[in-house]
């Protein structure tokens, strides 16, 4: 829903004025590269349990010494980048007119108080916004999506999960949940292998789909 890697850069940009393009886009791939290894040893058990405004704080810290940037204030922004994230074109009206059909739930591996900062600067409309932190896990652990099945209290197959990533798709689909694919410039797009229940160039597509039934 959310332009991650555009925001991230922007907010190194702002922290790091004087680099170059080529020098902010290895310092956001330091940046994705920290959060991703990081939660890949909480998946794995080699880490207790932190949520993401730790990790994004480690990796603002990481980029900050790579860049030079030695301003408390401009770090302690940076870390709070992912609270500011842009909304695709679509992201808005579309999420405005599934909610109008549909219950719609969001569900992110931010944290509780990030989620709630990204969701009002983004103007997403939800409702219910759900916190992979309340697992105290990472997607694609399954414990996360039945979070998800909770809280609509349906059985798994009437619940669609979109997402821009075929991984999250995967371990959606490894709870018995349907799963919708949204194309999007930082996606993750599906393998040959994979057989989702459908797959959209944009958020528009999906709501036609979904809205025309």
């Amino acid at each position: 829903m959310v332009d991650e890697p555009g925001g991230l850069r922007a907010a190194i940009r702002e922290a790091a004025p004087a680099s170059d393009d080529a020098a902010v886009d290895e310092l956001l791939a330091v940046w994705r590269r920290h959060c991703e290894q990081e939660q890949e040893r909480v998946r794995q058990g080699l880490r207790p349990y932190a949520g993401t405004e730790i990790l994004d704080a480690e990796a603002a810290r990481r980029v900050a010494d790579l860049a030079e940037v030695s301003d408390p204030a401009a770090v302690a922004r940076l870390a709070t980048a992912g609270r500011r994230l842009s909304p695709w074109d679509d992201s808005v009206a579309g999420l405005d007119r599934l909610a109008r059909r549909f219950p719609v739930l969001g569900l992110s591996n931010a944290s509780r108080a990030a989620l709630l900062r990204l969701n009002a600067h983004a103007g997403l409309r939800w409702h219910q916004a759900l916190s992979a932190e309340s697992a105290r896990a990472y997607k694609p652990e399954p414990e996360v999506y039945r979070l998800a099945l909770d809280c609509a209290g349906c059985p798994a197959e009437r619940v669609l999960m979109v997402a821009a990533h075929a991984w999250d798709l995967r371990g959606a689909q490894a709870v018995g949940m349907r799963t919708a694919y949204v194309r999007r410039p930082a996606g993750d797009p599906p393998a040959a292998s994979d057989a989702f229940d459908g797959c959209f160039d944009g958020l528009d597509g999906l709501v036609g789909a979904l809205t025309s039934r």
